[in-house]
């Protein structure tokens, strides 16, 4: 059980740039009236923001 959350927990910054940054970033968008390109709808947006920047994290170990 120890092991799976240890796993759980170092996959914590991706599962967040999914669940949070994302839709954040698509809410943002839709409040301020600002349209995502290339006709993207907004939460594939924060997607495509939010996976990479998750994902980055986990392999760096940081946030910036």
């Amino acid at each position: 059980m120890e092991a799976a959350v240890k796993k759980l927990f170092h996959w914590m910054p991706f599962l967040f740039g999914i669940g949070f940054i994302a839709p954040l970033i698509a809410q943002t968008m839709v409040a301020l009236h600002v349209e995502p390109p290339f006709g993207l709808s907004p939460i594939l947006f924060g997607l495509l923001i939010g996976i990479p920047w998750g994902f980055q994290t986990v392999i760096r170990g940081r946030w910036l």
